[in-house]
């Protein structure tokens, strides 16, 4: 229909035609045609939009009162519909919970989900009642102070607490995958679930490489950053407890540090998560 309105515009201020003769051509009023001219861009490249059939004014519509409420409650916290309706109703102002929701959508206070960022199905966490039950899996990037960028791999178990770690030059989803191996060899426990964050190295190939080896594989919930909270506050404490103030220069500096820590970490750092033992401490105890 837009192109078909600029057409018969065209056919009128081009060609010469009559009103009433494009009206009978097309098949529409002639009063229709004219108010197509009126519309018509004066360049005559664009073509005539449809408008919205959309009343603009409704008996039963919000007043200005409620509408200015809404989005201010909204902008203030920035919290979602169902706690905004909360409020309203609080301050004694009656607005349903529909309405509430089709107001933030019009002022454009709703944020959609992105629809190019891949969508990661996140099976039920299970309950850490014993090592292995649960470990968190992520990366971290570094920079020397030559501006070498170095990667850290970074996995710890919510039971024990024990965590190990590697310095590597790249990180992929196959370099995930021999960081998995390898930490398993380092461990006294068999890994039966690992969760990791939606980042590019732990894409649906590393789901399947780590699935030949028996471990099922967890996404992060999007948006939920507490889900991680135990390997994000163990790649804080590496920065601050094993880097500190140093910034090392090169890959073999980092090596060194990370493996020297881990030493620290698992059989001599004292947790409060644990009741001030250590990761060995509570592996004995299991013993």
């Amino acid at each position: 229909m837009p192109r078909l309105r600029m057409e018969a515009v065209k056919l009128v201020k081009q060609k010469g035609w009559s009103v009433r003769k494009v009206a009978r051509y097309y098949g529409y009023s002639p009063g229709a045609i004219s108010k197509w001219l009126n519309r018509a861009p004066d360049d005559m490249r664009k073509t005539i939009p449809t408008r919205s059939s959309r009343p603009h004014h409704h008996p039963h519509s919000l007043s200005e009162e409620k509408v200015r409420a809404i989005v201010k409650i909204r902008l203030a916290h920035n919290r979602c519909a169902e706690v905004v309706h909360k409020e309203l109703e609080t301050a004694g102002l009656d607005v349903s919970l529909s309405s509430v929701k089709r107001t933030l959508i019009r002022t454009n206070l709703v944020r959609y989900r992105s629809p190019w960022k891949k969508w990661h199905y996140s099976l039920p966490r299970p309950i850490a009642e014993k090592p292995g039950d649960l470990l968190q899996l992520d990366t971290v990037h570094f920079v020397t102070s030559s501006g070498r960028r170095f990667y850290v791999y970074t996995i710890i178990d919510l039971y024990s607490r024990w965590a190990y770690a590697e310095v590597v030059k790249k990180i992929s989803a196959g370099q995930s995958i021999i960081f998995l191996r390898n930490a398993r060899k380092h461990a006294k426990f068999e890994f039966r679930m690992v969760q990791s964050d939606n980042g590019p190295e732990f894409t649906q190939w590393f789901t399947s490489g780590i699935a030949k080896m028996k471990i099922a594989h967890r996404h992060s919930r999007i948006r939920k950053c507490n889900d991680n909270a135990h390997i994000e506050r163990f790649n804080r404490t590496i920065q601050e407890e094993c880097f500190g103030t140093e910034k090392p220069v090169n890959y073999d500096r980092y090596l060194s540090l990370i493996n020297d820590y881990l030493k620290y970490y698992n059989h001599s750092r004292l947790h409060l998560g644990l009741g001030l033992r250590t990761p060995a401490e509570c592996f004995q105890a299991i013993d």
